[in-house]
């Protein structure tokens, strides 16, 4: 079993990230494949970037930073769940990622994104470029979300169709794959 932790990337009030990562870890959930976790960035809450040391020497000072580096440590796999803030990822997410890096080697991450028309594409495609200088595995597989307000009740709850549904489970297959096949690459890197 794979540990997958489902990221949240926005942290700004009124969000809809939230209701969006709650259907994609209960889908989750449902895949024998994944010990499936949320991480919400609202709820880390790290400060920009404030280690004097480059993330790859490990050499965190600050105890938000070991945390966080245990955090994604953990995880074999990840979806991150994002909305598009004018045409790249929220600053929350990128922050994150910058402050680790060792971390995140030699690991599949996979992007569900929404917004309006473009249903958070233009920010997925951002992103790809900071999960490849990580020395991750970018999915072709993406559950855009056009539209997505159409799809949140009055209780805000995420209601997908079939369609989405659909998308995310060919995404979880796919990143299971990419989990099982990367972790033989991690082994090795230990050993050299």
């Amino acid at each position: 079993m794979f540990n997958l932790k489902i990221i949240i990337a926005s942290t700004r009030p009124g969000r809809k990230g939230p209701s969006i990562a709650s259907w994609v870890y209960d889908v989750a959930k449902t895949h024998n494949e994944f010990d499936t976790e949320l991480v919400d960035l609202a709820e880390i809450n790290l400060p920009f970037l404030d280690e004097p040391e480059h993330p790859r020497l490990q050499k965190y000072q600050h105890q938000h930073t070991k945390d966080w580096s245990a955090k994604i440590n953990e995880g074999d796999a990840y979806i991150v769940v994002t909305s598009e803030y004018n045409f790249s990822i929220p600053a929350s997410l990128k922050n994150a990622m910058d402050y680790l890096y060792n971390e995140w080697n030699y690991k599949p991450m996979a992007i569900v994104s929404y917004g309006g028309v473009s249903g958070g594409l233009r920010a997925a495609q951002s992103l790809k470029q900071v999960i490849t200088a990580q020395k991750m595995m970018p999915l072709a597989e993406s559950v855009p979300i056009p539209f997505f307000t159409q799809f949140i009740d009055a209780d805000g709850k995420f209601n997908a169709t079939d369609i989405h549904n659909k998308g995310l489970g060919i995404l979880l297959k796919e990143l299971a794959f990419w989990a099982d096949g990367m972790k033989y690459m991690r082994e090795k890197k230990k050993t050299q």
